[in-house]
């Protein structure tokens, strides 16, 4: 590694760290006769102190000469961005990208930008985000170039942008998500007049394609500091665009204090659920994103159930199964993958399942419905279970928090005897038209929920038992003799 000393160009910085390949790539482009300096977030991440595994160069040279310089150097390169003036290249562990000069143009209802390429390197930045981002190291030199104030303003944890917010949101409004990711990201504020533009440009991030938007978002949850991000959209009106299940549970706020604030609810449920995420050894190691969106969105069904009560008390009854619903509806808009969409909805639809298991107890067979429709997400249902308790009466978090520890407890006893993970009837569904003498079709399908139900209430059976079960139950059942023969 070679070290970059701070304190002459970056006060209050003492000792920076830069990969070996970044001055080998600077000094090539120096000996071609072109200039070259990392720039942006590789430069930030150095005042942060970490080294990002993707370092970002831009340079005065054009494609064509960026090609001439790595080809040989290189382990490999790729030319896909060249009509942005991108080369792209791997060199040992580190993916490298170097760009022409950039001073493009925007069409103001849309994104796609007019390439145009620029002359300095203080043009360049000039185009770029935020000033934290906005910063640049000459190599072979190591001269930090800051025009706008970036490493004054990482000091001081602020977001700011290198020109005037407006302009720099109307040239790519996703930007505005970007600064409430960094929120997130990077435990920073924003500054109030990028606050205030982000208010007053709110609508425009609706010509950002939803893949985009999508990737920002779960950049956003998956930080150090999600609840400071949703808070940053809610706040500034990005979040009735983006997320607006979210924005809705801040209008249920009880003006009666009837019951609890639901998006502040949301927000401490999110922070809870973060904080019981393991390491990479553990069974839901964070961040967790599905975990955590669960979490977010577990109670935006309450909006479109709320109920005031003859006695006054407030209910949301199937909030769950509406939450799912519409968590789904949201995820599939945002373009995520289905796996993804099927576990955030599911923890949703059973984040209740447990409440009255203190009260009333459960059934063998209760434990292992619930287990089995938790499936694969049980660890992370637990933990959404937990985090949903953020009353301030300790007696009933206490008690909340004894219940799931014994509801884990009798889980694991039956792991033990059973294997839960897999619940199937005990027979199977060759054997199931084998002694009952008919075909594929519903019947069988009939007869397999019959000794699925038949598992679940009594636990694992005997094959013997489980046949002579299977025949009562089909003496009763009208079809069966038409389904016998075929007919």
């Amino acid at each position: 590694m070679v070290h970059v000393f701070g304190p002459a160009n970056a006060p209050g910085t003492s000792a920076l760290q830069l990969p070996d390949v970044v001055m080998e790539l600077g000094q090539r482009f120096v000996d071609a006769g072109h200039e070259l300096s990392l720039v942006g977030g590789p430069v930030r991440d150095l005042f942060l102190g970490r080294v990002s595994p993707d370092l970002d160069f831009t340079s005065d040279a054009d494609p064509d000469a960026i090609v001439a310089v790595i080809r040989k150097w290189a382990d490999t390169f790729w030319e896909i961005g060249r009509d942005f003036g991108t080369i792209g290249l791997r060199k040992g562990d580190f993916t490298i990208e170097v760009t022409t000069y950039r001073a493009d143009a925007y069409d103001p209802d849309s994104r796609k930008p007019q390439v145009a390429f620029g002359k300095s390197l203080e043009d360049d930045l000039f185009r770029r985000d935020f000033t934290m981002n906005a910063m640049a190291l000459r190599l072979p030199s190591l001269e930090l170039v800051d025009p706008y104030g970036g490493v004054r303003d990482l000091h001081a944890g602020m977001v700011r942008t290198p020109g005037e917010p407006s302009t720099s949101f109307s040239d790519d409004p996703l930007r505005m998500l970007r600064a409430a990711r960094f929120a997130s990201q990077l435990n920073v504020s924003v500054a109030p007049e990028v606050a205030a533009a982000m208010t007053d440009m709110a609508e425009r991030i609706e010509i950002i394609s939803a893949e985009r938007v999508r990737d920002e978002l779960v950049k956003l949850i998956n930080g150090k500091d999600p609840r400071a991000g949703i808070d940053l959209l809610v706040e500034t009106g990005l979040a009735e665009y983006v997320l607006p299940e979210v924005a809705a549970l801040k209008l249920e706020i009880d003006e009666h204090h009837r019951h609890k604030d639901v998006y502040q609810h949301s927000l401490t449920v999110l922070e809870q659920a973060c904080e019981l995420e393991t390491d990479d050894g553990g069974a839901v190691p964070g961040p967790d994103f599905v975990l955590r969106f669960a979490a977010l969105m577990h109670d935006v069904g309450k909006p479109a159930t709320r109920r005031f009560e003859p006695s006054g008390a407030v209910s949301f009854r199937h909030h769950d199964a509406v939450g799912a619903k519409l968590t789904a509806k949201r995820m599939k808009k945002l373009r995520f993958d289905n796996d993804t969409i099927k576990a955030v909805s599911r923890l949703v639809e059973l984040h209740m399942r447990f409440y009255g298991y203190g009260e009333a107890g459960w059934t063998d067979s209760a434990v292992r419905r619930y287990v089995t429709d938790a499936g694969p997400l049980l660890e992370r249902l637990h933990r959404l279970t937990r985090s949903d308790v953020t009353t301030r009466n300790r007696r009933k978090a206490e008690r909340l928090a004894f219940a799931y520890d014994d509801l884990e407890q009798r889980i694991s006893a039956l792991k033990e005897q059973e294997q839960l993970d897999s619940v199937r009837p005990d027979l199977d569904g060759q054997r199931i038209m084998a002694l009952l003498g008919i075909k594929p079709g519903p019947a069988v399908g009939r007869a397999y929920k019959f000794l699925l139900d038949e598992r679940m209430e009594n636990g694992p059976q005997d094959p013997d038992v489980a046949e002579k079960k299977l025949l009562e139950w089909w003496t009763q059942q009208p079809e069966s003799a038409s389904d016998a023969d075929g007919s």
